[in-house]
């Protein structure tokens, strides 16, 4: 017996040729660099062994995943598929106990400071990119160690370098002094450095136009269909939509309180409705106040503190009954972390184990 069909159950329904859409759309961005896909954190919530093959079929040649651990796991959906040539490249980088696995899964990494290099020299070396930190100070090779490598003939002694990377740490604010900066840092230091192509934007950088694109970019949220720049106007598509189910409706009169420390009162007569879906499921608590979903198009804002479980919503003077559906995200994913005091991207990548995943569109 199936027992996830034993009562009503919500689900998060992703749209692969949306997807495909926004890689598209990406394309048409930057016509003259190679678009890599950014399918890390399994594909930003929406399972990598899905997402990498669709992006595969529409042309996508380049993989960039986190850890070792997903960089296997993609490279068996692709063969299981038929991609056999996809390229994937760890931005974690090299781990010398594991070096077997890169040449067995025909992954590269990221080298990220010079110790790490110096390892996957001593392990034979290979294919790889170099990271330079040009300002986020999170990963990546410091400004004057990539100096050091310029001077030294050695440095990549066994290496084929297929490329050098950075990330823009404000790429999502147009106007930031930053951005101008590390442009101008990232081709100072690549100027030093062997010739080979360059990558230094993410889908907010992608936005800021062709000056940031160089031979690669590398989109991620994009992809999936949210903002990389807050609210305001982007050409993707959207990508995920959960939809959850009513369990009860109930009248309520004025005054009344609604969820755990009844911080909230009913300010009026209303109705309301139980969902299945709670912060268990990734629907974040600070969704409430402020946010809502959509009953038939319509908003219903969210009352109360959300629980691990359920949610209750506003439905109001709409016509619905147990067992409707009550969507969240889709289009209104931007709006709605924005509510919560966050970003499409943590929305997305907390989407729990427990809702259903429904794909739609072609494999």
């Amino acid at each position: 017996m199936d027992l996830t069909q034993a009562q009503p159950r919500a689900e998060v329904i992703i749209d692969r040729d949306a997807l495909a859409a926004n890689y598209r759309t990406l394309t048409r961005l930057a016509p003259k660099s190679n678009v890599a896909c950014a399918i890390k954190a399994d594909a930003y919530g929406l399972g990598a062994e899905a997402v990498g093959p669709r992006l595969a079929r529409e042309g996508a040649k380049t993989f960039y995943v986190a850890s070792l651990e997903e960089g296997v796991a993609l490279r068996i959906a692709f063969d299981a598929a038929g991609y056999t040539t996809p390229e994937i490249l760890i931005f974690s980088g090299f781990w010398p106990a594991f070096a077997d696995l890169y040449t067995h899964h025909r992954l590269s990494p990221v080298i990220n400071y010079p110790e790490q290099l110096k390892a996957f020299q001593a392990h034979g070396g290979g294919a790889a990119a170099l990271f330079l930190d040009t300002g986020m100070n999170r990963l990546g090779f410091s400004p004057e160690d990539a100096r050091a490598l310029a001077h030294s003939p050695s440095a990549f002694e066994g290496i084929g370098l297929t490329r050098i990377i950075s990330h823009m740490a404000c790429g999502d604010e147009a106007s930031h002094a930053q951005n101008a900066a590390q442009h101008t840092l990232f081709t100072e230091l690549t100027s030093q450095l062997p010739q080979t192509a360059l990558s230094l934007a993410n889908t907010a950088t992608t936005l800021l136009g062709e000056r940031y694109h160089f031979d690669e970019i590398r989109p991620g949220v994009g992809l999936y269909g949210a903002s990389p720049v807050g609210l305001n106007n982007h050409p993707f598509q959207p990508v995920v939509t959960i939809r959850a189910p009513i369990l009860q409706i109930r009248p309520l009169g004025p005054d009344q309180p609604v969820g755990y420390g009844a911080s909230y009162h009913t300010d009026a007569a209303k109705t309301l409705a139980t969902i299945a879906l709670g912060y268990g499921d990734g629907l974040l608590r600070s969704t409430s106040p402020g946010g809502y979903g959509l009953v038939k198009g319509a908003r219903a804002p969210f009352l109360g503190r959300i629980s691990m479980d359920f949610s209750v919503i506003d439905v109001t003077g709409l016509d619905v009954k147990v067992g409707d559906h009550v969507e969240i995200l889709g289009g209104e994913i931007d709006r709605l972390a924005a509510a919560a005091h966050t970003i499409g991207y943590e929305y997305l990548t907390r989407l729990g184990s427990r809702l259903a995943r429904v794909y739609r569109g072609a494999p």
